[in-house]
């Protein structure tokens, strides 16, 4: 009984080792891939909208496209035109007829030193000698030099003697009359700018070194334009920095054309170009405006002599004047001497003869050279050159 025991015990562990054997083969072998699955099918995306007109029309009234704000973009770039430069208004010069009454205030300036110094003294009831001496010492302060003095002083001596009794109108009207003979009424004074037989007419404008010339260059094209003439500019002076671009400037001021060279170039070359292109241009007038030179300088004063002969290639010269600082004194003597020697000087223009100026020095320089002052400046404006006219200035300097 026990062995059929022990036999089914043993059959019934073979059969569950056998049974775990197959169950352990089954799960090593790879399971088969579960069948696919039917792929959901979905409609395709809808187009996009692109503004109003993709949508479903409405019954709303539709927008203009001036009526739609357009989105904000950068700023437009905006290209900066480059600035129009404008041409300087052409001035109207004031008149010259008449410009040194206007301007007798300035002139009068100078008449304390000798206008009223000798009307105070001739005033006195004894003119003994002494007086006369004050008087003497008057004229000669002011300028007006040794031998044009004694004789006013001679003169006035016999007329004083004659009249006798002396009102204050009769001693004014005296010195007039003696001054204006001193300066002289005679002189043709005016500005040689219109030869008969050809055009244009020129002058040459000479000095030293600070009496303006540059400037006084400029204010004579206003004057002559101002008389109605047309005008070119000749910008000699190649040496002192901006001298023509500064002449330059007066003549654009009155619609004057300016010839100039390079810096430091030939003084006597731009002369001679400012002469034919004022002849092709057929102008009235050609003003050259020269370097300041000392007149102690014997190279400068040569190379002024050259100009004067490139010029005259063209025509001879009609007016050479001759720049004088009124408040220089006898020193402006000395160089108008000079000065006379290598040009044939025609005219004086007195510049500062307002202020500290002595109005003697037109009496003196007028000896000196034998030649008329014809044009006096007096003051800083750009119509403060006046034609010299010797009763206003005689007037201005010993008053009302």
């Amino acid at each position: 009984m026990e062995t059929v025991i022990l036999a089914v015990v043993i059959a019934v562990v073979v059969l569950c080792a056998l049974g775990g054997l197959i169950v352990g083969s089954r799960r090593r072998k790879s399971l088969p891939p579960p069948p696919p699955k039917t792929p959901d099918i979905t409609a395709p995306p809808a187009e996009p909208h692109v503004g109003d007109e993709a949508e479903t029309p409405r019954d709303e009234p539709r927008r203009t496209i001036e009526e739609v704000d357009l989105p904000g973009g950068p700023a437009p770039v905006v290209v900066e035109e480059p600035p129009v430069v404008e041409a300087p208004a052409i001035e109207i010069p004031e008149p010259t007829a008449g410009r040194l009454v206007r301007l007798r205030t300035r002139l009068s300036r100078s008449q304390n030193a000798l206008g009223k110094g000798l009307l105070t003294l001739l005033s006195r009831e004894h003119l003994d000698d002494d007086t006369w001496e004050e008087i003497e010492d008057t004229l000669l302060t002011a300028d007006v030099g040794v031998q044009p003095t004694q004789e006013l002083v001679e003169r006035l001596r016999e007329r004083v003697r004659v009249l006798g009794t002396r009102t204050p109108e009769e001693l004014r009207g005296l010195l007039r009359e003696e001054l204006l003979q001193l300066i002289g009424t005679d002189a043709d004074r005016t500005v040689k700018t219109e030869p008969e037989d050809r055009k244009p007419g020129i002058v040459m404008v000479v000095g030293v070194n600070g009496t303006g010339k540059t400037t006084t260059t400029g204010k004579l094209a206003r004057v002559l334009v101002a008389d109605g003439r047309t005008v070119v500019l000749g910008a000699a002076d190649t040496f002192r920095a901006a001298a023509a671009d500064q002449l330059q400037t007066w003549g654009e001021r009155v619609g004057a054309y300016t010839v100039r060279g390079p810096e430091a170039g030939d003084p006597a070359s731009v002369a001679f170009d400012a002469v034919k292109e004022g002849k092709e241009m057929g102008v009235d007038v050609v003003l050259i405006d020269t370097a300041g030179r000392l007149h102690t300088k014997t190279g400068l004063m040569d190379e002024l002599g050259k100009v004067k002969r490139v010029v005259e290639k063209h025509a001879p010269l009609d007016e050479v004047l001759l720049v004088l600082d009124a408040t220089t004194g006898q020193n402006g003597l000395v160089q108008a001497r000079v000065f006379a020697e290598v040009v044939d000087i025609t005219g004086i223009v007195l510049t500062k003869l307002d202020g500290t100026a002595k109005g003697g020095i037109v009496v003196a320089v007028q000896r000196e050279l034998g030649v008329p002052v014809k044009l006096v400046g007096l003051g800083e404006g750009a119509d403060d050159l006046a034609p010299f006219e010797p009763e206003a200035f005689v007037d201005a300097l010993i008053g009302d």
